[in-house]
């Protein structure tokens, strides 16, 4: 397997677990590579668990937020804080699950440039607030989330999938992960 995650260059464990070396083996199956997040986490078996457990349960567990709708939150974060990794990985994200590649390189460049509805508008608006101060935040802020329809539980999971991609952002950046290769190209 070749490692090319960061300029840390930490070694992984090795042998993985079984339980890691399952969980790379499904990743290979279902995405065709191993995400090079993954593997940088994996110099230390508890901090990829760590990691790979909220990720599962910001990204993927049940919630009133589409799967599209957490990657659009995760480009917009990531393109306040110029994150090279995460925009590359999940504005891929983006044009596939909505089948328009302009919409992912919209978020990637400026999310306000995209044609989005009133809902997708408020959520990208508080992502941003919370990222950039997010000790602005008021009652009014959720308030305009509550009246394009969102409940406490999304407000809930959009600053959880929001502050998740903050920390990203800044692990990626500050050890120089790259995304592979594979992310450039997908769903074009």
């Amino acid at each position: 397997m070749t490692k090319q995650p960061t300029a840390l260059d930490l070694p992984m464990v090795d042998p993985l677990p079984e339980a890691t070396q399952k969980y790379f083996d499904i990743c290979t199956e279902k995405l065709g590579m191993i995400p090079n997040v993954l593997q940088a986490y994996a110099f230390d078996i508890d901090k990829l668990n760590a990691f790979t457990a909220l990720y599962n349960d910001v990204m993927l567990a049940d919630s009133g937020l589409s799967k599209l709708e957490r990657e659009m939150i995760a480009v917009t974060v990531s393109s306040i804080n110029k994150c090279y990794y995460c925009l590359t990985a999940h504005g891929a994200a983006v044009r596939q699950l909505s089948g328009d590649p302009q919409l992912g390189e919209m978020l990637v460049m400026n999310w306000r440039a995209a044609r989005l509805d009133a809902r997708q508008k408020a959520m990208l608006e508080f992502a941003e607030l919370v990222t950039v101060s997010s000790a602005k935040v008021t009652e009014d802020d959720r308030d305009a989330l509550r009246k394009v329809g969102f409940s406490d539980r999304d407000i809930w999971d959009i600053a959880a999938v929001t502050g998740f991609y903050n920390m990203s952002n800044r692990m990626a950046s500050a050890t120089d992960m790259r995304p592979n290769d594979e992310y450039h190209a997908q769903a074009r």
